[in-house]
């Protein structure tokens, strides 16, 4: 095992409205206080009674998919927990991940893509 699933990460266009929208759905606290992430107007998470955590991360011009138009597909991406950021990243690009943003020095997460090109995050602990 290399990681931990953390949260899953819906881009949109409101995050604060969005985590609204789910905390109605699924209860729980909009933007409880989380060493794992920076809120602010571009991010917000919804920490759900179960204990899974939905994020919600601003875009850009955002512009949402249409099932099942491939043109326009699902929009989401995996955070995932590690230890040591070096370490799981030799172990994830040794799975046939493909280093997607290094990250700046000290930052706390860094972007990968999948095999078939899907982005996820490797966020320490």
């Amino acid at each position: 095992m290399i990681a931990d699933l953390q949260c899953v990460v819906l881009d949109c266009p409101g995050p604060s409205e969005l985590a609204g929208f789910y905390q109605s759905l699924l209860g729980g606290v909009v933007n409880q206080p989380d060493r794992r992430w920076s809120l602010d107007e571009d991010w917000a998470t919804l920490h759900t009674p179960s204990g899974f955590v939905l994020a919600f991360q601003r875009v850009a011009d955002h512009r949402p998919p249409r099932w099942p138009d491939p043109a326009r597909p699902q929009q989401f991406h995996l955070d995932f927990g590690v230890a040591d950021l070096d370490r799981a990243q030799e172990q994830v690009l040794a799975q046939g991940a493909e280093v997607l943003d290094a990250g700046a020095d000290g930052r706390s997460w860094r972007v990968y893509a999948d095999p078939a090109g899907h982005p996820f995050c490797l966020v320490r602990h």
